[in-house]
C-alpha cells in the first residue's frame, strides 16, 4: 500500500527519482514506522501512508531547488533535522549531494545513524549538537534548510554566521508570508523578511493527498544594501 501511494505521490508532485532512491525511502519510512513504537519521533499511531505525505513526499518538495539553486558541488545543512526530515531524506535520493544533519537530542541521532548505516549512505554526516556548538563553518554550505524552525525571524539569524553571499536557504512554511508584512513595505521586512536577506524564489506546492499547502521560500544573505528586489530565476 505504501509504495503504491508513495508512487502515486511522486506523480502529482511531478517528481522522479532513481529506483535506488525510491527504494531507499520506503525502506526509511518503514524503519521509521518501527522506531516510532519506542521512542516517539513523530506523533504516535500516525499511518504509514500519512506518515509518507506528511513527512517523506513533503521532504522530497526541496528537489526542484536543489536542482536549480547553488553550486555544482552541492552541500546542505539540515537544522533541528529531529528524524531526518528533511535533510536524510534528501541525502537517500541524491547520493551525489553531501548532508549535514544537526541534531542535539541522542534517541534521534541514534535513529538517524540507524538509518544511514541501513541504506549505506556514504554522503551524511551527524551533529549531535546544537547548532551553535558544532564546527560547522561559514560558507561550507551550498543549502541550509530546516523543518523545526518554521519562523523566519528566529532561524536566518541563527544561519546568517554560516551563510554567504552564494548560501542559499530554504524556508519551509505551510503558508504564504502574511499580508500584514506584506503590506508593512519597510525594507526591513520587503517580502517579510529581515535585512540582510533578500527572496530569490517561492515555490508553491501543494501535498498530494491532504492538499496541503505548501511555501518554500528561497532566500541569500544581500551582496549590498541597493540588492533589494526580487531575483529573476
Amino acid at each position: 500500500m505504501c509504495q503504491r501511494a508513495f508512487d502515486t505521490g511522486l506523480d502529482r508532485l511531478g517528481l522522479s527519482l532513481s529506483r535506488k532512491g525510491r527504494d531507499n525511502v520506503l525502506l526509511f519510512c518503514r524503519e521509521l514506522q518501527k522506531w516510532n513504537k519506542k521512542i516517539n519521533l513523530i506523533a504516535r499511531n500516525t499511518p504509514a501512508e500519512v506518515a509518507l505525505e506528511k513527512h517523506f513526499l513533503d521532504s522530497l518538495t526541496l528537489l526542484p531547488l536543489l536542482t536549480s539553486h547553488g553550486k555544482v558541488s552541492k552541500t546542505l545543512l539540515d537544522v533541528g533535522t529531529g528524524a531526518g526530515f528533511p535533510g536524510l531524506v534528501l541525502a537517500a535520493v541524491l547520493p551525489g549531494m553531501k548532508v549535514t544533519l544537526v541534531e542535539p537530542r541522542q534517541k534521534r541521532v541514534s535513529f538517524l545513524a540507524h538509518i544511514v548505516r541501513r541504506l549505506g549512505l556514504a554522503n551524511v554526516r551527524i551533529k549531535d549538537a546544537r547548532l551553535e556548538q558544532t564546527d560547522c563553518r561559514a560558507g561550507e554550505f551550498s543549502f541550509i534548510t530546516s523543518r523545526a524552525v518554521a519562523d523566519m525571524n528566529r532561524f536566518l539569524p541563527m544561519v546568517e554566521p554560516l551563510c554567504s553571499h552564494t548560501t542559499r536557504v530554504i524556508v519551509m512554511r505551510s503558508t504564504e508570508v502574511t499580508a500584514r508584512n506584506k503590506a508593512a513595505g519597510s525594507r526591513e521586512q520587503q517580502n517579510g523578511l529581515p535585512v540582510p536577506w533578500k527572496l530569490v524564489e517561492n515555490l508553491h506546492c501543494t501535498l498530494p493527498f491532504s492538499k496541503a499547502p505548501r511555501v518554500l521560500s528561497v532566500v541569500r544573505k544581500r551582496e549590498n544594501q541597493s540588492d533589494y528586489a526580487p531575483e529573476e530565476n
